[in-house]
């Protein structure tokens, strides 16, 4: 497998080396601004959010489906309503649905308020970047950037690039995201992520289990959460394979590899679930039907565990500098 090579480390924030930190504007309406500005803050950026009329500032209640609250920012958190309001940012953090004309709408809404050099990461799960680049001005300064949820507990962080993006400015969002977000970032240099294509290679897996009546829901779940649900937070899929013995997985690939589901279409019975009305938490009903104030405790045990999962990880580093440096002074001492 090939491997990217590291990028370099550096003490720069988006090129500037003083000690500083640069303020940022978020904007978009995705449904992790909240915990972005989150993040960023506790790293010491000063904050300000774009609120078009995809925000309600005032009631504090979202006026769409893709709208989001704002009632939990930092007070310190300044809320922009024109554009023309921006300012010399150096750096912009975009979120929008998984909506080209959305993003490049947005990208030139921007491009016309900053100045040449200022970076635009924008969310794109499924879009490829070049696409976003299409007819803008600087495409070179357009990066992909995908958060998970929650932003400023996890240390998921997806930077991509191609052959038209500035490296140098890739370098130093990532110097940034890693020395200051207390994120692991990783690099894509394809013009387009892949956390997203592996996840749906196993939800399409799972829609095939169901709709062909192996399992049901809790079951795909109960497998999903007791055994990958254990050890990729320790060391993901290939370190994993090493550790239980990668001859084994070969064997048992060679005949399943052909099973696999290679459908090219979304389930009928999700299909019906969604127009249903069966949208998940949000509409108590999806795949699991939830009563009246249940989704927002499920919501916060999710915040509780990623807390709490997040510090067990930092134990246990996937680089595991620390791990071999305890291993190391145990064998000294039974020495």
């Amino acid at each position: 497998m090939k491997r990217t090579p590291a990028l370099r480390q550096t003490n720069t924030i988006m090129g500037n080396p003083s000690a500083q930190r640069e303020a940022i504007l978020v904007t978009g309406w995705c449904q992790s601004t909240r915990s972005i500005v989150a993040c960023l803050r506790r790293a010491g950026h000063p904050v300000a959010v774009y609120a078009s009329n995809h925000f309600d500032t005032t009631e504090c209640q979202p006026i769409s489906p893709n709208a989001i609250q704002i009632k939990a920012l930092d007070r310190s958190v300044r809320i922009i309503h024109q554009l023309d309001e921006v300012g010399p940012f150096k750096l912009v953090i975009g979120g929008t649905d998984e909506n080209e004309f959305q993003k490049r709408a947005l990208i030139r809404q921007l491009e016309g308020v900053l100045s040449p050099d200022a970076v635009i990461a924008i969310n794109t799960e499924s879009i490829p970047l070049s696409s976003l680049q299409r007819e803008a001005h600087h495409p070179e300064r357009i990066i992909g950037v995908n958060w998970t949820e929650p932003a400023d507990t996890t240390y998921f962080l997806e930077i991509i690039a191609n052959e038209k993006t500035n490296l140098r400015l890739v370098d130093d969002f990532y110097t940034m995201a890693k020395d200051y977000w207390q994120k692991d970032p990783y690099v894509v240099r394809s013009d387009a992520g892949i956390r997203t294509r592996m996840l749906c290679a196993m939800i399409r897996e799972a829609f095939y289990l169901l709709e062909n009546g192996y399992v049901s829901v809790e079951d795909i779940d109960r497998a999903c959460r007791n055994d990958p649900g254990y050890y990729l937070p320790f060391s993901g899929h290939f370190r994993y394979m090493d550790l239980m013995g990668a001859f084994i997985y070969g064997v048992v690939m060679q005949d399943l590899f052909p099973e696999l589901s290679k459908a090219r279409h979304v389930p009928q019975f999700f299909t019906e679930m969604v127009q249903n009305g069966g949208l998940g938490m949000s509409s108590g009903e999806g795949f699991y039907t939830y009563k009246a104030g249940e989704a927002e405790q499920w919501k916060t045990s999710f915040r509780e565990f990623s807390q709490q999962i997040r510090q067990l990880m930092s134990q246990y580093p996937f680089g595991y500098e620390a791990a071999s440096e305890r291993a190391h002074n145990q064998s000294v001492v039974h020495e």
